[in-house]
């Protein structure tokens, strides 16, 4: 891949799908110093990928959306980074995500950001976007929400990402 370009998109059917593409794709390529940005609608699923993602990485969880109190880091189990996990909704300028001090924590963690786009950018040229969308059409499930498909899509920007193959060899 080079820098700038889609990996892969994926078509996933359900929370569990979801989790999985994380864990299994994703994950395992991630190190310290990396740098997640989380795009999608409210409930595509940005919080269950990162869950998805603490599961690769053997964080201490539960990992959970950390919108009320913007960042939440937790630490590795199994001695790799730390997973920070931020939510830049209720963020109202790149000066409160800069009040974050989060490049502080950035050479040592995965620092996922949901919500950041077109403000986490300034963190690091090197980084990993992850799209979420929520197929159109039909009505949400109010008794599961997360049910549904979506299409997720994964784009590399920066040297950190010239390579990577982030594919499967299925779809998730």
């Amino acid at each position: 891949m080079s820098g700038d370009e889609a990996v892969s998109d994926y078509d996933v059917p359900d929370a569990d799908a979801m989790r999985s593409l994380a864990r299994d794709v994703v994950g395992p390529e991630l190190r310290a110093g990396d740098l997640v940005i989380l795009t999608g609608d409210l409930g595509a699923g940005k919080t269950t990928f990162t869950q998805g993602l603490g599961e690769a990485l053997g964080v201490r969880g539960p990992v959970a959306s950390p919108t009320f109190i913007i960042a939440r880091t937790h630490p590795s189990e199994v001695g790799g980074p730390a997973l920070v996990h931020v939510d830049a909704y209720r963020l109202g300028s790149l000066a409160e995500l800069d009040d974050l001090d989060l490049d502080a924590a950035l050479e040592d963690s995965v620092t996922v950001v949901e919500w950041g786009e077109g403000a986490a950018e300034q963190l690091s040229e090197d980084r990993l976007h992850v799209t979420i969308r929520r197929r159109r059409g039909g009505e949400i499930d109010m008794e599961a929400p997360d049910a549904g498909m979506r299409t997720v899509a994964l784009v590399g920007h920066g040297p950190r990402w010239t390579g990577v193959a982030l594919a499967a060899d299925a779809e998730a």
